[in-house]
C-alpha cells in the first residue's frame, strides 16, 4: 500500500532558546515489533527513505529525521553543522519522541558517518546498525570541491534553477558542513571500535566516491555483514529498494522468529494475534494495526491535491472538480468564515444534501478550526432549531430553497450567520441554464426575500477570498464534528468526534480495501454525507485515496444505474435498501454494473438473499459491515476478498478490539454466548455533547454498543438485535432479525421489519410489517405458515401488516420507533 508518508510528519521541538525544531516522519503501528531510526546523508532529506518507511511501518515504528538545516527542519543562523550538533540533535529528538528501547539505526551516505559516531557515543541505545552506501572517508573529487567553492550567488542561482531537486538544503549550509565536518571525517578507526551487529549495503556502480572506500567498510567493522545489491548508483535505497528491504529485513529479524512469509515477527505481534484471533482471517494486505497520524482530517485533502492535483475529485451532474480546485475552494471557504468573524471552535451546522458545496463547506470549516455539525436536510424546522440550540451553532450553511426555514430558525435561536448556496452553482453550463429557466423559480430555489444582516450567498462571497488555507492551530484531539444519532430507536443525541477519531476511522476503512489503488478508484457517493456512515465511507475515504467521487444528492434507482453505466464506479458504500432496489430494477443488466468491484453495506442488517442477488449481477463483492455513530461509524466488516461469513458483520477492523459482555453484570462472555457487543479503539467518540458525557463508555475505554450479539472463536460477530429492539414475549426474548431472515425466504417479500408491540410492556407481541414485491399476491397466512415451520412458537408473529413502504431515515434505515408509535396510535383510536 502506497502510504503517504508526509501525513506522518511532525515537528520536534528541541529547544526554545535558541528555537530549534527538527522535522520528523514518525510512523508507529500498534504494538510495534521494534523501532527503526533513519538518518539521511549530506544534501539529503528524510523522504529519501520512503520505500523503507512504507515497507517496515506495518510492523515497526519508523522514524526518519530531517537533520538541522536540511529538508523541513530549522536552519539555525549560528549553526556550525559539526558532528557534535548532529549527535546531540538526534539524541534529543528521540527523547522527545519517547524512544526508550534500543533501536535499529540506519544511515545513508554521510548519514552512515553520523550514525557510526552516534552508536559509539550512545552504545546502550543502539541495538543494530545499518550503513547504506556509506564510506570510510568523504572528501569530494577535485571537480566537485571546486564547484562547491564557487561564489554563493552562483551556487544559489544554480540551486534555484536546477540543483534543488538533488540537494535539500542551501548552498551555504552545504559549504559550511563540507568544510567543518564531511571533509574531515575519517571512519576507519571508528569502524574498528564498533561492537554491535552491523549490516553494510552497497551498490557496485556507486561512483560518488572511490569504490574502495565503500568496499573496505564491511572489512573494517568486526563481524559486519556485507551485502552488494548489484547495479545501483549512490541512492541505493531508492534504486534497489526491494533488494535493500530484503537485506534489512533479514538483518533486523531474530533468527528464531524468521518466517517463510518474510514478515516481521515478535513476541508482541504473537501476543496481539492471541488476543485478537480475527487477525488470522484478514485479507492479504490488510495490516493487523495501522499508525494513526497526529494531524487534522483536512490534511487528507491537502495530500490528495498535492499528489494528484489534476485528478477529478468530484463528478456532479457531469461537472468535474479537480483535487487542486476542491482544495482551493475549501481554503476560500475557510477564509470566508474568518472574514465573517467565525472563530476557532465555533459550530458550523451544514444542512445540505450531497453537493460539491457540502464537501467544500465541511473541509473549509475544519481548515479554520471550526466544528462541523451535520444534520439531515429532511429535518423539520422544530428538530432543526432544537439541534441548532443544543449544538450552540453560530453558522448555518444551507440551500436557498430552505431560505424560509433558515430565517425561522435564526429568529428563534442563537444563530448569527447564514450562508446560502444554490444547487445550480456547480452545475455544468448547459444544465445550469436549463435549471435557471425551468426549475429555479418553480421549485423555490430562488430566495424570495432580501438578504438580511448576517446572511451571504456562498457563490458571490467565496471568490473574494484567498486560496491559501488560513493559519489555524488544529490539534488531533480537537473536536471536529458533532454528529446527531439517527434517532431510529430514541431521540437523537449529539456525538462528539475528534479529528483523531475521523482520521483513525478513515484509515481503518481505507486499509480494509487492500486492492484499492490511490488515484485510480471511483466511488459512487450516494450515501448522505450528513450521516457519519456516508461522511466516512463516501467522502473521507475516497479523498484519502485520491479517488473520484460521483456525487448524487438522493438515491433514485434509475438515476443511480445511469450513473453507474456512465462513470463506472469501482467502489460503492451503501445500505441494504439500495442494493435491494438495484437488484430488483427491471432490466438492470442493460446498465452494465459489473464495474463495481466491492461494496460495503452498513446501517442495517444485510439479508442474505439481497447479498447473493447483487453479487450475481455485478460479479463484485458485497460484504456486510457494522458501526455506530459513537465509533465514527465503522468497527467491523467482512473481508472483501477472503473468508467471509454470511449473516455476520465480519471482523473488527485494524486497531479495534471487540468482546461480548453480560448485559446485566458487564462480565466478559466466552465465544458463542449472546450478550452486548463492546468495542474499543481510536475511533471511539469523545463523548456526548455538550459535556463529553461518556455514559456508555467504561472506565477502561470500552464502548457498550447497545447491540445484542455473539462472537465465534475466530472473531466473527453476528448481531442478534438492538438491545432496545429486543422483544420480550413473556419469558422469552425474540430477536427481530431472526424473524426477518425467515420472512425474507419468501421471494414475494420485498422488505420486512419486525417489532414488539405494545412498547415497554413485559408481555409484548411480535408484529411484522411487510412490503410485498410489485405485482405479486401475498397473504398473511402464507407467511405465518412459513414462520411456524421455521421458528419457535413464541417467535411467530401474532400479526402481519402489509404496507406500501416502511418509514426510513435519510440513509435508508427503517425507523422502527415510528412503526411502534403508529401501531399504538391506530389501536387507541
Amino acid at each position: 500500500m502506497n502510504l503517504d508518508i508526509e501525513l506522518y510528519r511532525r515537528e520536534v521541538l528541541l529547544s526554545e532558546k535558541p528555537r530549534l525544531k527538527l522535522s520528523a516522519i514518525d510512523i508507529a503501528p500498534e504494538a510495534p515489533a521494534r523501532t527503526l531510526v533513519f538518518i539521511h546523508g549530506f544534501g539529503g532529506h528524510a523522504a529519501q527513505w520512503i520505500h523503507q518507511l512504507r515497507h517496515f511501518s506495518t510492523d515497526s515504528r519508523c522514524i526518519a529525521l530531517d537533520l538541522r538545516g536540511f529538508g523541513q527542519s530549522d536552519k539555525p543562523p549560528d549553526a556550525q553543522y559539526v558532528m557534535e550538533e548532529f549527535i546531540s540533535d538526534i539524541d534529543r529528538a528521540l527523547n522527545v519522541l519517547g524512544v526508550t528501547e534500543p533501536f535499529v539505526l540506519l544511515g545513508h551516505s554521510f548519514g552512515g558517518a553520523i550514525v557510526t559516531d552516534y552508536a559509539l557515543a550512545h552504545p546502550a541505545r543502539v541495538a543494530k546498525l545499518v550503513l547504506v552506501a556509506s564510506a570510510g572517508e568523504y572528501s569530494l573529487s577535485p571537480a566537485n570541491r571546486l564547484a562547491l567553492q564557487l561564489p554563493l550567488a552562483v551556487l544559489n542561482f544554480a540551486h534555484a534553477v536546477y540543483l534543488k531537486q538533488f540537494f535539500f538544503t542551501t548552498p551555504h549550509i552545504m559549504q559550511v558542513m563540507y568544510r567543518n565536518t564531511v571533509s574531515r571525517w575519517v571512519g576507519w578507526d571508528k569502524f574498528r571500535q564498533l561492537r554491535l551487529p552491523t549490516l553494510v549495503i552497497r551498490g557496485n556502480r556507486d561512483r560518488v566516491f572511490d569504490p574502495k572506500r565503500f568496499e573496505d567498510v564491511a572489512k573494517t567493522i568486526p563481524g559486519a555483514e556485507d551485502v552488494d545489491v548489484g547495479v545501483s548508483a549512490h541512492l541505493v535505497q531508492l534504486e534497489r529498494r526491494e533488494a535493500v528491504n530484503r537485506a534489512i529485513e533479514r538483518f533486523v529479524q531474530e533468527k528464531k522468529t524468521r518466517r517463510s512469509t518474510g514478515s516481521l515477527a515478535s513476541d508482541e505481534r504473537d501476543t496481539l494475534k492471541h488476543e485478537r484471533p480475527w487477525l488470522t482471517y484478514y485479507d492479504e494486505g490488510v495490516p493487523p494495526t495501522i499508525s494513526i497520524p497526529a494531524m487534522p482530517i483536512y490534511k487528507f485533502l491537502r495530500s490528495a491535491a498535492k499528489r494528484f492535483p489534476n485528478k477529478t475529485a468530484i463528478v456532479f451532474e457531469g461537472a468535474r472538480l479537480s483535487y487542486r480546485r476542491l482544495n482551493r475552494e475549501s481554503s476560500r471557504f475557510a477564509n470566508m468564515l474568518r472574514a465573517l468573524g467565525v472563530q476557532k471552535g465555533e459550530k458550523v451546522l451544514i444542512l445540505l444534501p450531497n453537493l460539491p458545496q457540502t464537501v467544500i463547506a465541511y473541509y473549509g470549516a475544519l481548515k479554520m478550526g471550526a466544528v462541523v455539525v451535520f444534520t439531515t436536510p429532511l429535518s423539520d424546522p422544530e428538530e432543526l432549531a432544537r439541534q441548532v440550540r443544543e449544538a450552540n451553532a453560530s453558522v448555518l450553511v444551507t440551500l436557498t430553497r430552505l431560505g424560509q426555514v433558515a430565517r425561522q430558525v435564526k429568529a428563534t435561536t442563537q444563530l448569527k450567520r447564514i450562508i446560502f448556496t444554490n444547487v445550480k452553482d456547480y452545475l455544468p453550463e448547459p444544465k445550469r441554464l436549463f435549471f435557471m429557466l425551468t426549475r429555479e423559480v418553480k421549485e423555490g430555489h430562488k430566495l424570495n426575500f432580501e438578504l438580511e444582516p448576517g446572511m451571504v450567498l456562498m457563490n458571490a462571497e467565496l471568490y473574494k477570498h484567498s486560496t491559501h488555507a488560513p493559519e489555524a492551530e488544529v490539534m488531533p484531539d480537537d473536536l471536529a464534528l458533532i454528529q446527531f444519532t439517527s434517532g431510529t430507536t430514541a431521540r437523537p443525541k449529539g456525538v462528539m468526534l475528534s479529528h483523531r477519531n475521523l482520521i483513525a476511522n478513515t484509515l481503518q476503512t481505507r486499509h480494509w480495501l487492500p486492492s484499492a489503488q490511490e488515484g485510480r478508484e471511483t466511488f459512487l457517493s450516494v450515501l448522505p454525507f450528513s450521516h457519519v456512515y456516508g461522511m466516512t465511507t463516501a467522502m473521507n475515504v475516497p479523498i484519502a485515496l485520491a479517488a473520484t467521487m460521483v456525487i448524487m444528492p438522493t438515491f433514485n434507482t434509475e438515476q443511480v444505474l445511469k450513473a453507474i453505466k456512465t462513470y463506472k464506479p469501482t467502489l460503492f458504500p451503501g445500505v441494504p435498501t439500495m442494493f435491494m432496489a438495484l437488484s430488483n430494477y427491471p432490466k438492470v443488466r442493460r446498465y452494465g454494473i459489473s464495474s463495481i468491484k466491492a461494496c460495503i453495506s452498513g446501517s442495517a442488517p444485510l439479508p442474505v438473499e439481497v447479498q447473493e442477488a447483487f453479487e450475481k449481477l455485478t460479479k463484485g463483492r458485497l460484504v456486510e459491515g457494522y458501526g455506530l455513530t459513537e465509533a465514527t461509524t465503522v468497527t467491523h466488516a467482512n473481508p472483501i476478498g477472503g473468508r467471509r461469513r454470511v449473516g455476520t458483520i465480519g471482523l473488527p477492523v485494524p486497531n479495534t478490539e471487540a468482546k461480548i459482555v453480560d448485559v446485566a453484570s458487564g462480565a466478559d462472555l466466552p465465544a458463542g454466548q449472546v450478550g452486548e457487543l463492546a468495542v474499543r479503539g481510536p475511533q471511539v467518540m469523545l463523548g456526548y455533547w455538550p459535556d463529553a458525557n461518556r455514559e456508555f463508555i467504561t472506565p477502561d475505554g470500552w464502548l457498550l454498543t447497545g447491540d445484542i450479539a455473539r462472537m465465534d472463536e475466530d472473531g466473527y460477530v453476528e448481531i442478534v438485535a438492538r438491545k432496545r429492539e429486543m422483544i420480550l414475549a413473556g419469558e422469552y426474548q425474540v430477536y427481530p432479525r431472526d424473524v426477518e431472515e425467515v420472512l425474507y425466504e419468501n421471494p414475494k417479500v420485498k422488505e420486512v421489519a419486525v417489532v414488539g408491540v405494545p412498547p415497554g410492556a413485559d408481555g409484548q407481541k411480535v408484529k411484522a410489517f411487510i412490503v410485498p414485491r410489485e405485482g405479486v399476491q401475498l397473504d398473511a397466512e402464507e407467511l405465518l405458515t412459513l414462520c411456524k415451520r421455521r421458528l419457535d412458537e413464541y417467535a411467530v408473529p401474532w400479526e402481519i401488516e402489509f404496507r406500501n413502504e416502511l418509514p426510513k431515515n435519510f440513509v435508508g434505515k427503517v425507523v422502527r420507533r415510528l412503526l411502534v408509535e403508529t401501531d399504538s396510535q391506530n389501536k387507541n383510536r
